[in-house]
């Protein structure tokens, strides 16, 4: 009970460290000698003094020590080994709390030579008998042996020197030396142990066959004797070592060979295969006669009778010449464990086995050797199942990840480019719920409303929408630290499609369509045919657009370039809006909307009092082919004054380009037409025809004589005048510059188009005219040097280049032309002498 427990196993105690106790906490462990001294446990330490630790799956931290570790207390049949934890919240250790563990167990009769074979140490420990002790001879000085475990201090066994056999040479160590080099040595009176790391330096890798005998081994076998064996099949971590120890005033010499297996594990049929040769030449060597004795087998150091085998599927094979285990992959005993391999989720099936075999034979007697394999099996990729329970009711998306093996933990999720720690993920909408099955393994289950901003909408087609949740989860293994991500799209379709709808009306001059937004139209663009319409192109035209998220509204003039004219009757014209939305992204069409109302063709034709006219011509839907730049009037070198893609606007007077006039009493008629000829034919295909009424209230014969009249004189009057000086970018003036594109930088001789326009008041009995306009070399307007480009309203005969007017027409911009004047001026730049003025 408590943060820690122990199991004694045979020769092994195990030490478990809970989750619960440890979880998400800096751990550091410790083993503590008999004088209470606690010695911090590294990797190299473990495997010198007989020590393994392990990660489960289960977040639990296992040590595993021989009853002849470094720092085991042996006394009579029973060793103790104790362990230190310190615990604590922050990397370095401050605050730390302590935990003390002890376990003691029993450890039975030694056998005259024990080999133990852990994951990270060889082990070997040999009883030897010694002469009997001269107990008058007087003893050595400490400091003449060096005694490098604490247990042999008290002791009057030591070791003195270890020699390694290798092929080339026997290399001789003295204990310190050895210690240094990583190996663990100690004696007592009745035994000599030696333990190796695999990774010593005079380990060598030994082939050792298992499959074929040599003629007459089965008859060898059968008389006890060794047979020879001709196939090299499995691998051996082999060490050849003879060990010196000095026993009062006498040397002894020991063989301490030893050999584990480092592989021999096959995978086949779902199936693992472990074969472990019984006649190893290292451990043989000098044998005439072999017996077996015991073999038995089991998980995690536990020993499995045959019916428990049986009922697990594993097979236990006592051959002639080799032990073979057979185990079915995922059976009773082992576990799964999650792997990454290139990014990619997987699982490998892990299990512990462990074989002790014991034999006899004429050099050593008894001989036990315990082999503990931990077994690990190939990569094997893994799907991760997505599945979306759509919540309509409470308007939310759950979506099911997994399941995943308890070593795998959920620990960010990448929401829209962006890291979301787990626990914050709640501030973004998600909920996040583990779910824990039966069997230890588990599934996250991700709640997230339809609303979140994370979860994309798309309108499907008629009343359906798509929610599509897309975010990725980052996921850690323990105890391995490897990282691996699982994309998760979930859609689901929702009958809650609600549709953008319009409705229209016309007022005397403009076409209104306000378009209410629906909950699918959020990204779709207003277009008109290909174009696409944005605040700065509605301006460009004098349209209004105006959205506000809820409603779109538009505007357009009766007369625009985008206004289709479908019906001409003398009563009334049918013109047409025609708007669509398209999407953002693939410009796909969505919905279209149109305001159609009737104009009356007075809104084509202004009359006015001192004889101009002004006629707008359409063109009408279906004849698409017909430019209106070329609409003549019955006299044809009369041309429109100004064109769009849909009119022609002509401006004449009454008296010109062919108009035609009846009198009577009461009125005098105008009449003329607006004709367009395909070319080389007479008969025109297009024809409106016009009429201007004026009323004639009174004719008189009136007297008159010549008189001479005073000369006309103007009498000054006071007001508000609002004028405007623009810079136009073309001739057409149709876009001046905007105050933040200035300074304009313009070439020399590069032609100006200015305007001055009379804003203030709007009153037709007034006309503009410029007296005197000037430029000068800096803001201000009464700077020198200046140049006069106009003097009383005329061009200046001093320029080069003289300055043009330009004559302005009624368009759907210009209602009242006399109120403007236009003029065209070539860049030029201030002189001084021969320098130029270059402010």
């Amino acid at each position: 009970t408590g943060p820690m427990s122990s199991e004694c196993l045979g020769d092994f105690v195990r030490i478990t460290l809970t989750e619960e106790y440890f979880e998400e906490k800096y751990l550091s462990l410790f083993v503590v000698d008999q004088s209470g001294t606690a010695w911090e446990l590294n990797e190299a330490m473990a495997a010198q003094c007989g020590y393994r630790v392990t990660y489960t799956t289960c977040r639990s931290i296992q040590l595993r020590a021989s009853a002849l570790s470094c720092h085991s207390h042996l006394e009579k049949d029973v060793f103790t080994v104790t362990i230190q934890i310190k615990a604590s919240h922050t990397p370095d250790m401050s605050n730390a709390t302590t935990h003390l563990k002890s376990a003691s167990c029993y450890y039975g009769p030694w056998n005259p030579r024990e080999i133990k074979c852990e994951n990270n140490y060889m082990e070997i420990s040999v009883r030897r008998e010694v002469p009997q002790t001269i107990k008058d001879f007087v003893q050595d000085e400490p400091e003449d042996w060096t005694l490098v475990f604490p247990e042999a201090k008290a002791e009057e066994t030591s070791i003195w020197q270890i020699v390694f056999h290798q092929p080339e040479e026997k290399r001789a160590l003295l204990v310190s030396n050895a210690w240094s080099a990583g190996y663990g040595l100690n004696a007592t009176d009745s035994r000599v142990l030696l333990r190796v790391p695999y990774t010593a330096a005079q380990v060598q890798l030994v082939e050792v066959g298992v499959l074929l005998l040599a003629p007459q081994a089965a008859r060898l076998c059968r008389s006890n004797q060794i047979p020879s064996l001709q196939d090299q099949g499995i691998t051996f971590s082999v060490l050849r070592s003879s060990t010196f120890y000095k026993y009062q005033w006498v040397i002894l010499m020991v063989d301490t060979a030893v050999a584990c297996p480092v592989d021999g594990v096959d995978y086949t049929n779902k199936t693992i295969t472990w074969t472990v040769p019984k006649y190893i030449p290292p451990l043989s060597a000098g044998m005439t006669s072999f017996k077996d004795v015991l073999v038995e087998a089991g998980v995690d150091l536990h020993k499995l009778s045959a019916k428990e085998m049986a009922s697990r599927k594993y097979v236990l094979l006592n051959e002639l010449t080799k032990i073979t285990m057979k185990v079915p992959i995922g059976a009773d005993g082992g576990y799964y464990k999650t792997s990454v391999s290139s990014g990619q989720l997987g699982v490998k099936y892990t299990i512990n086995l462990f074989l002790e075999h014991q034999w006899e034979d004429n050099k050593w007697g008894l001989t036990k050797h315990t082999i503990i394999k931990e077994i690990e099996t190939p990569f094997e990729q893994a799907e991760v199942v997505i599945t979306n329970n759509l919540n309509l009711s409470a308007g939310l998306m759950n979506v099911t990840v997994g399941t995943f093996l308890p070593d795998a933990e959920l620990v960010n999720l990448t929401i829209e480019g962006v890291v979301v720690a787990v626990s914050e993920a709640v501030q973004h909408g998600y909920l996040i719920h583990r779910a824990r099955y039966a069997n230890g393994s588990k599934a996250y289950v991700l709640q997230v409303p339809l609303d979140a901003p994370s979860v994309k909408k798309e309108y499907m087609g008629e009343d359906m929408r798509a929610y599509t949740l897309n975010v990725t989860l980052t996921f850690i293994t323990y105890p391995s630290s490897e990282t691996f991500v699982v994309p998760v799209v979930a859609l689901s379709a929702v009958k809650d499609a609600v549709l953008p709808s319009a409705t229209g009306f016309c007022d005397g001059r403009n076409l209104h369509l306000i378009i209410t937004r629906g909950n699918v139209d959020q990204n779709w663009l207003p277009f008109i045919s290909d174009w696409h319409l944005t605040q700065e192109a509605a301006q460009k035209y004098n349209y209004i657009l105006r959205d506000n998220g809820t409603h779109l509204a538009i505007s357009v003039p009766f007369l625009s370039p985008h206004v289709s004219y479908e019906g001409f009757h003398t009563s009334a014209i049918k013109a047409s809006f025609y708007l669509t939305l398209k999407d953002d992204i693939t410009l796909a069409q969505r919905r279209d909307f149109s305001i159609s109302c009737l104009f009356s063709p007075s809104e084509l034709i202004q009359c006015l009092p001192n004889g101009t006219v002004i006629i707008t011509a359409i063109k009408l839907v279906g004849g698409e082919d017909l430019d209106t730049a070329l609409l003549v009037l019955r006299d044809r070198q009369c041309k429109p004054s100004l064109v769009t893609e849909r009119t022609a606007t002509f401006k004449f007077n009454v008296n010109t380009c062919g108009t035609s006039r009846k009198f009577n009493s009461t009125t005098v008629t105008y009449e003329n037409e607006v004709l367009y000829f395909r070319p080389g034919d007479a008969i025109p295909i297009y024809q409106l025809k016009f009429l201007c009424l004026y009323a004639v209230e009174q004719t008189a014969d009136v007297p008159y004589e010549s008189k001479k009249n005073p000369p006309p004189s103007i009498k000054p009057g006071s007001g508000c005048l609002a004028l405007s000086l623009k810079l136009f970018k073309e001739k057409s003036y149709s876009e001046p510059y905007q105050e933040s594109e200035y300074p304009v930088v313009k070439y020399l001789r590069e032609a100006l188009y200015f305007e001055v326009e009379l804003l203030q008041p709007k009153d037709a009995r007034l006309d503009l005219n410029l007296d005197d306009c000037w430029a000068t070399n800096s803001q201000s307007q009464d700077s020198l040097p200046q140049w006069h480009f106009l003097i009383h309203g005329c061009e200046s005969n001093k320029d080069s280049y003289r300055t043009v007017f330009r004559e302005v027409n009624y368009s759907f911009r210009v209602k009242f032309p006399q109120h403007l004047k236009r003029f065209e001026v070539r860049m030029f730049t201030f002189v001084q002498g021969t320098s130029l003025l270059q402010e």
